[in-house]
């Protein structure tokens, strides 16, 4: 059985509701990762992510952009796997997936209000492509308070 991810969109059309909620004057916060072992961590940043406006995007890391970024092992769970767990958060109000290991175009396309990272990311750590399509669509970008203790590659380690 393939559970269906009920936030998951799209980009297309993850950039439609995107501008309904424009419309409506609904501040959308947007943030990204691999989330390829959810863990408390995440469930805490994405909370916090969520205080930051009306609706919390998630730009989820595909299969193919998390094995570029984290190895051969990686990931662990499917994107759809990945996708059906981050839409039981309360906290996550939409889904999209991206494929590659930068999130600048599909930033210029989604136009966030707000982009949250983990506070274990600076604005000088930042992607500095991601930072300048942050700045061109005028998002404000906060780094949220974070878990000491908590990565999914850390996790992953424990058990290889």
């Amino acid at each position: 059985m393939d559970p269906i991810p009920s936030k998951l969109f799209n980009f297309s059309n993850a950039c439609v509701i995107r501008e309904k909620l424009r419309g409506k004057n609904q501040k959308v916060v947007l943030t990204n990762g691999c989330f390829d072992v959810l863990h408390v961590g995440h469930i805490f940043s994405l909370e916090n992510a969520k205080k930051l406006g009306d609706s919390l995007w998630v730009a989820l890391n595909s299969d193919m952009s998390v094995k570029a970024l984290k190895g051969d092992k990686r990931p662990i769970f499917t994107e759809r796997m990945r996708a059906y767990a981050l839409s039981a958060l309360s906290a996550v109000d939409g889904i999209f997936i991206f494929n590659g290991n930068r999130l600048n175009d599909e930033i210029l396309r989604f136009r966030p209000d707000v982009y949250a990272k983990s506070g274990d990311y600076t604005i000088d750590t930042l992607d500095l492509s991601e930072r300048e399509a942050l700045q061109t669509v005028g998002a404000a970008i906060h780094f949220l308070p974070f878990m000491e203790g908590f990565s999914s590659t850390s996790i992953v380690g424990k058990f290889s």
